[in-house]
């Protein structure tokens, strides 16, 4: 079971984090309603809260997209209304290429939201003191590693872009499209390697795949935590602006924000 963990808890904390993250953007964009009453100025303030995560997004997208020679025709970040009511909050048009470099261009918000959101954790809250003091137990150690998390400095600024890094950094419908057939093919490989008697090859990517899961599970568990008081923070402001205006947001059980390429 111990083997298993490390991929069941990236899989764990990012069904987690895809569910709050629909949550956020749903009610995100219901609050900044009641706050103004108009449509447009709604949907203007929503995409504002997350530009950080956005630009991040598709930035990521067209670096990536340079690194492997495809073309790209510029990125916008304004977040126009779709036609199938979907709202885009920003969008960076790529020249269609090979289902790997695609899968790789669509897959980058993911890695630099990642990577990121690691360097804020380490870095400003000094995440990796709080787990040595969780694995140690010892009471003492983790009152300590708490408060030295939570006097960060600026640790509010540093939460924020956490959340909005954090809330833009999955990739959308048409990241995935070529994922599967990629995904098939390395099971293939990966499959055909042990038929050739290649299990020693793949015994010796084994410590390097679940420190790879290990992070993940870390760096979506992290950022479920960051997301933590926000969430509370928007419950609480729609909850008090729609109860002075005597308005109340209802939202459709569909996925109404798109972010990518």
């Amino acid at each position: 079971m111990s083997d298993w963990f490390p991929l069941l808890a990236v899989i764990a904390t990012l069904v987690a984090l895809a569910l709050l993250e629909r949550w956020i953007h749903q009610h995100l964009h219901g609050l900044a309603f009641l706050a103004t009453g108009d449509a447009d100025a709604a949907l203007l303030l929503y995409a504002l809260l997350l530009l950080p995560g956005v630009m991040l997004h598709e930035l990521s997208h067209w670096v990536m997209a340079k690194l492997f020679g495809v073309k790209t025709a510029g990125v916008s970040l304004w977040p126009p209304r779709q036609r199938d009511g979907h709202i885009r909050l920003g969008a960076v048009t790529v020249q269609q290429t090979d289902a790997v470099r695609a899968s790789l261009i669509g897959a980058a918000p993911l890695i630099s939201g990642s990577l990121v959101a690691l360097l804020i954790g380490q870095s400003v809250f000094g995440v990796g003191a709080l787990g040595d003091a969780l694995r140690g137990g010892n009471s003492s150690d983790i009152a300590a590693a708490l408060a030295a998390t939570l006097r960060a400095p600026d640790m509010w600024v540093w939460l924020y872009l956490l959340f909005a890094i954090a809330n833009a950094m999955l990739p959308s419908a048409s990241d995935r499209e070529t994922w599967p057939p990629v995904i098939l093919f390395l099971v293939l490989v990966a499959g055909l390697a042990y038929i050739l008697g290649l299990s020693s090859l793949l015994l010796e990517l084994e410590p390097l795949v679940m420190a790879g899961l290990r992070w993940l599970a870390v760096i979506f568990g992290m950022t479920l935590v960051a997301d933590a008081p926000f969430v509370i923070l928007i419950a609480s402001a729609e909850w008090m602006l729609g109860t002075l205006r005597g308005k109340r947001v209802y939202y459709k059980r569909v996925d109404k924000r798109k972010v990518g390429k």
